[in-house]
């Protein structure tokens, strides 16, 4: 069986659960690789996956023996066969945190059980990497480190923040990434306040600041980094910040290990904004993996422990409204002792 789908339903049995309706497809793709549209159900007796007509022989052609999961087509499926998947009255676990109420209603009328939150269950399991997991996000850093390097030696004054940002996508899937791993951020000039501005047609001119915010997909994995650089110059504002939010960064990085606790190392990093009177913008960072944001979040408010081979990102930032705004990132793996970084491109001031 597969390993994955093995430990689910241990789990399950240790929650005495009769089994798990899972409709997240970030789920679905973590226990099973299968990334069409359907529902996994895992059952005391089998593990199935009901998708429709357009999905079924890609499915199949991904699944193995040894997977143990039958698929059947949803077109196929009566009421009567829908009813008997689970006894009435089984305790079913499901997502809490995706399912809608209305889909909530649809299970408890479909399966007729009793449905069950089961609290992050998957969510957290997926914070600790395995090896293959790891190697597939190490390579979306390396496409995505690559991407920086060329654009910095690409960018010409004039060029607009649409212009800049389809260059580093072409070059991303050019040089293998599967797709972006989230809408790439480019903004110049006083656009650089808006913490998730959107590409626009502003035309970038000399003593422009351009933030960078860049990742990729690689086999389902994202990777996360965040630069600035500097159009002719840069202005002694902007280096007291740069370097402000850079040794903010490496404070970070200092305290983060396996074990350290997020809250307070986090409240430390806040007091530090507090005594320069710079506003918490949003958290330090967040998990990357399969999704560009998973657990764990870096915020103060998190009481939680960081887990070896666990990947995040870390991206302190101040932002001055109307004027600029500036972000170092980058995407980290938790070790025993240390926070290595996986995204590798220079943090030095690059002027263009």
């Amino acid at each position: 069986m597969n390993i994955k789908v093995k430990w689910l339903k241990n789990q399950l049995a240790n929650l005495k659960l009769d089994g798990m309706i899972i409709t997240n497809p970030v789920n679905i793709m973590y226990l099973t690789g299968i990334s069409e549209e359907g529902t996994l159900i895992i059952t005391k007796r089998e593990n199935i996956f009901i998708t429709d007509g357009r999905y079924i022989e890609s499915v199949n052609s991904k699944l193995t023996i040894e997977d143990e999961i039958v698929v059947y087509n949803s077109k196929e499926l009566d009421k009567y066969d829908y009813e008997n998947i689970f006894t009435m009255d089984d305790n079913v676990g499901f997502e809490e945190n995706y399912v809608t109420y209305e889909n909530y209603k649809k299970y408890l009328h479909t399966y007729r059980v009793n449905l069950i939150e089961t609290e992050g269950m998957l969510e957290n399991q997926r914070v600790i990497k395995e090896e293959e997991e790891l190697e597939c996000i190490k390579k979306a850093c390396e496409i995505t480190d690559k991407s920086f390097e060329y654009i910095i030696k690409n960018i010409e004054e004039g060029m607009t923040e649409k212009e800049i940002a389809f260059e580093i996508q072409k070059f991303m899937i050019k040089n293998g990434a599967d797709g972006l791993a989230f809408d790439l951020i480019v903004a110049s000039g006083e656009n650089s306040s808006k913490p998730h501005a959107v590409p626009t047609d502003r035309a970038v001119r000399s003593g422009d600041i351009i933030q960078f915010d860049i990742g990729c997909k690689y086999k389902g994995f994202c990777s996360d980094l965040s630069r600035v650089v500097f159009m002719g110059r840069i202005e002694p504002e902007y280096k007291e910040i740069y370097d402000f939010v850079l040794n903010e960064q490496k404070r970070i990085i200092n305290e983060f290990k396996d074990g350290a606790n997020i809250r307070t190392v986090i409240k430390n990093i806040e007091e530090e904004y507090k005594a320069k009177n710079f506003s918490v913008a949003h958290a330090f960072g967040h998990g990357v993996g399969l999704e560009i944001h998973e657990l764990p979040r870096l915020q103060a408010k998190t009481d939680n422990i960081l887990k070896e081979n666990s990947v995040i990102a870390i991206e302190p930032g101040v932002y001055i409204p109307g004027r600029f705004g500036i972000r170092i990132e980058d995407t980290f793996k938790i070790n025993k002792m240390s926070c290595e970084s996986l995204t590798k491109c220079t943090k030095n001031y690059v002027i263009i």
